[in-house]
């Protein structure tokens, strides 16, 4: 019998082992990304202090999305979370990409933020 993989054990895995490396502070926080197969998050992270400074996601009436699981929508969450992070006063930010691939909706997501003037 084949043993099946669980790829989401393994992503957390990676997680662990970027978050080893990247940290948030006051001064430059984490933008830490989660993606499901329905929606797509992010946070604005100061891990210092514990606190959330920002976040957006999908399920966010305000932002008008039709299709939830599309680039699109994680374009629109990109620029979303770059527009309260500089609202905030934050300009520079740590990427996380939570052990996903840099890849696709994630891929998106960093970019459209870039876009907004947002420095990684």
């Amino acid at each position: 019998m084949f043993k099946k993989i669980n790829k989401n054990a393994n992503r957390i895995k990676r997680h662990k082992r970027i978050r080893n490396h990247i940290s948030g502070t006051e001064s430059r926080p984490r933008l830490s990304v989660f993606r499901s197969s329905a929606h797509i998050y992010a946070q604005v992270i100061d891990d210092v202090n514990g606190n959330t400074l920002a976040s957006v996601s999908t399920l966010d009436k305000s932002l008008g999305l039709e299709n939830t699981k599309n680039m699109d929508a994680a374009k629109a969450i990109g620029a979303a979370i770059a527009k309260r992070a500089l609202d905030a006063g934050i300009e520079e930010v740590v990427f996380d990409r939570s052990g996903y691939l840099y890849h696709g909706r994630i891929k998106a997501l960093a970019d459209a933020a870039r876009e907004a003037g947002l420095k990684f």
